[in-house]
């Protein structure tokens, strides 16, 4: 196809100066384009056809009618057919417009179909074919704005390789439309009905639509690191008009299938720490430096630390792999599991060393250099590997068992530059979860060494098993996660238990206190008998306890409790009119039925209940104005009232508790204890915690412990803490928390991933070698 008449060069400045004879590396660049392409789309395009099947068969099931049974069996079938066809023309079509591009033409845009609508002629454009159109078109339409900013970047740097083409009114060779036109030629022998092939239009959408920003995300960052355009100004408006606002961006992701999804602001994030770090890497490099500080001959240098000319060559990713390779095995043979943390911090900046050694003895030179994006790559991994070995997160152990994998991931970093641009790599999300695991780990909590020997069996499997499949980690990302899912429910159940015990302990402490106000707030103007007073405070107390805990404070039990007291206490004072000491006479019955119930109710027996009866009746007389009978009916009043006290203790034993339930002290503030001082900040900052970070409690002796917030009480706001076991550390007030936090007693442990703290760390780093330089940089 004859290129577009706007071929003009683009305003686009590489990095270096570009001799006119030096196609070579341009070159090199647009083929590991089509191979990271090529790579990418076979995998979507598999998935789709994986899914297609039990998509089809599922329809199939369902269908109102044989024929449209039948229709679907058919597509089925036809599509197994020619399975291999349609993938084989898809990915030969890409790779055409790739090739296209590097000679300079590219494809104009199209709209519906590829014959006379498309070329501008007047034709009529059959039902099936416009809707096939309109599908095609409307999905490219969506994957274009909701990857506009990646879309943007690619084409940029696809332009510089391809010496300037303006993309403005053509489609770029990986842009969503190309990859749909290329899909619709590829179907064009299907012979399967309209509504098949929509299905088909779908599943396309779906799988490769949406697994396409991987692939775009991957090509960028390895053509930034190859040193094209590493930093891209991004336009208001993304190229055609298809909106790059954030509101679509999140819309579009939000609607995205698959796991490991990550919101639009989070890719955008991630995009520009990558660009920073580019770009700070590149910094730190004189003008006319490449690879490990060796100057350029005169002429720069093309696409970033690939010389030109007679130059020395540098080691490709399979030289670098096997030096890489030597070295893991060196590592995978020493025992390093006693060694320090300064000793592995030296070991982690030696690596660049090491490797640069190995080189020389492979290549047989006498001073081996790598490209500058090589050497970036391996900054950044030892970087990353120092942050761990700095971690505060990290027990000591766990960052020098998990700094052996340095080595293995600086392999996966030059295998696959998605390392560092996805969150959802496996190889990140494995040292991620990794770094999790080890944030709770304690020797106390950890007796049998369980965790740690989990982990070290996943450091030794990479440094054995590890070569160049990258799957190792996925697989090793499951059986680890299996394993931490067996520690997790053996905790939770633990965890539980503690949690309920301290819930108990709450609410029986919350019940007494309550039930105690109860019963000194009714005695506080009255003066009834000691027996009465001993009764109330005594069983009477424990059984509005028991009430509070089982009913409730607005159960009509309760409230039934509640109003015995009154009555009881009611009954106790002077009775000077005959109508009061009726009222008294018709209430003693229910008295006694409702002291037999609450005594019963907390296990006094009942001689024990007839003995106090019988010391309340006696009480009873005067106020009723009869005369007391027994021995001491001739005695004064106050000879009998000196008779009952003696008589109270026997009268009375225990009911729950060998001591009376409710002392006076029990429900006054303690003033001996001094609440411990706070500023309204760190207090602020207490009340702001939820259940499940993670902390480490630094002791006067020394000692640390980690442990997890399980749990807040509702009633008194303390904190309780469970080690990785679940076991009880410690129970909090939130006044007594916020002071060790200020204090550096307590220390507040990041929930970020490992990963993104790292990253995080190493801008901020950069960024302070700018201006300062870092004695201990790599």
């Amino acid at each position: 196809m004859n290129a577009p008449e706007d071929t003009k060069p683009a305003k686009v400045v590489p990095i270096a100066p570009r001799r006119g004879d030096s196609n070579e590396r341009p070159g090199e660049l647009m083929n590991s384009v089509r191979t990271i392409a090529s790579r990418n789309l076979q995998g979507l395009i598999a998935m789709l056809f994986d899914n297609l099947d039990d998509a089809l068969f599922d329809l199939a099931e369902k269908a109102a009618s044989n024929a449209l049974q039948v229709e679907y069996f058919d597509g089925m079938r036809e599509l197994r057919k020619k399975r291999g066809l349609i993938e084989r023309m898809f990915i030969d079509d890409i790779g055409k417009r790739l090739a296209d591009l590097g000679a300079g033409r590219l494809r104009e845009r199209r709209t519906l179909t590829e014959n006379g609508a498309a070329r501008g002629e007047l034709s009529l454009v059959e039902d099936a074919e416009l809707e096939e159109s309109l599908a095609v078109s409307s999905m490219a339409s969506k994957a274009e704005q909701r990857l506009a900013r990646n879309l943007f970047a690619l084409n940029e740097r696809l332009a510089v390789l391809a010496g300037g083409l303006r993309f403005d009114n053509a489609l770029g060779p990986l842009d969503p439309g190309a990859l749909a036109q290329a899909f619709r030629l590829a179907l064009r022998d299907l012979e399967t009905g309209m509504r098949v092939k929509l299905i088909v239009y779908k599943l396309f959408d779906r799988y490769v639509m949406s697994g396409a920003e991987a692939m775009y995300e991957e090509l960028n960052l390895s053509l930034a690191q190859a040193g094209v355009l590493p930093q891209i100004r991004q336009p208001a408006a993304s190229r055609g008009g298809s909106g790059n606002s954030a509101a679509n961006m999140v819309t579009a992701n939000a609607v995205r299938g698959g796991g490991h999804n990550t919101s639009s602001e989070d890719l955008v994030a991630q995009a520009d720490l990558l660009t920073q770090l580019s770009s700070l890497l590149a910094a730190r490099r004189a003008p006319g430096e490449t690879g490990m500080g060796t100057a350029l001959p005169a002429g720069g240098n093309y696409g970033a630390g690939y010389p030109t000319g007679n130059a020395m060559p540098l080691p490709g990713p399979a030289e670098l792999l096997g030096a890489l390779t030597l070295l893991q095995a060196e590592i995978a043979r020493a025992n390093l599991a006693a060694r320090s943390a300064n000793e592995a911090l030296g070991e982690v900046r030696h690596v660049k060393a090491d490797l640069l050694d190995q080189v020389s003895r492979i290549s047989g030179q006498a001073r081996a250099r790598v490209s500058e994006a090589d050497e970036d790559t391996i900054d950044l991994v030892s970087m990353l590997f120092e942050f761990i070995l700095q971690d505060r997160n990290l027990p000591t152990e766990m960052q020098a068992l998990l700094a052996r994998l340095q080595i293995p991931y600086l392999k996966v970093a030059i295998l696959d530059r998605r390392l560092f641009a996805q969150r959802a790599h496996p190889a990140r999300r494995l040292l991620d979860t990794l770094a999790d695991a080890a944030k709770g780990w304690s020797r106390e909590s950890d007796p049998d060494l369980r965790l740690l020997g989990d982990v070290r069996a996943v450091v030794e499997r990479l440094l054995q098993d590890f070569d160049d499949d990258i799957g190792v980690f996925e697989r090793l990302l499951r059986e680890f996660g299996a394993q931490l899912e067996t520690h997790r429910k053996r905790a939770e159940l633990t965890e539980l238990r503690a949690a309920e015990a301290a819930r108990g302990r709450e609410k029986l402490e919350h019940a007494r206190r309550s039930a105690a106000n109860a019963v000194l707030d009714r005695l506080q103007d009255q003066n009834p008998p000691q027996l009465v007073r001993s009764l109330l405070t005594r069983p009477w107390a424990n059984y509005l306890v028991l009430v509070l805990l089982r009913q409730g404070a607005a159960s009509p039990e309760y409230r039934a409790a509640l109003h015995f007291m009154d009555d009881l206490l009611w009954s106790f004072t002077p009775k000077p009119d005959a109508a009061s000491r009726q009222r008294l006479r018709a209430l003693l019955p229910e008295l006694e039925r409702g002291l037999r119930q609450g005594l019963a109710t907390v296990a006094l027996q009942e001689p024990d209940q007839n003995r106090l009866l019988e010391q309340l009746n006696a009480l009873y007389r005067p106020l009723l104005g009869e005369a007391p009978v027994g021995p001491v009916a001739n005695a004064s009043d106050a000879t009998r009232a000196r008779q009952a006290d003696q008589d109270i203790e026997t009268a009375l034993p225990p009911a729950l508790e060998p001591e009376p339930v409710i002392p006076l002290a029990a429900v006054q503030p303690d003033s001996t204890e001094a609440e411990p001082a706070a500023s309204s900040e760190a207090l602020d900052a207490v009340r702001a915690l939820k259940s499940g970070c993670w902390f480490e409690f630094n002791g006067d002796d020394g000692s640390r412990e980690r442990a997890k917030l399980s749990w807040i009480s509702p009633i008194s706001g303390r904190y309780l803490f469970v080690n990785r076991r679940g076991l009880k550390v410690a129970d909090k007030a939130a006044a007594q928390l916020a002071t060790e936090i200020e204090s550096g007693r307590a220390v507040l442990l990041e929930e970020v991933p490992l990963f993104d703290r790292a990253l995080d760390a190493i801008v901020e780093r950069l960024r302070s070698a700018q201006t300062a330089p870092d004695p201990g940089g790599a």
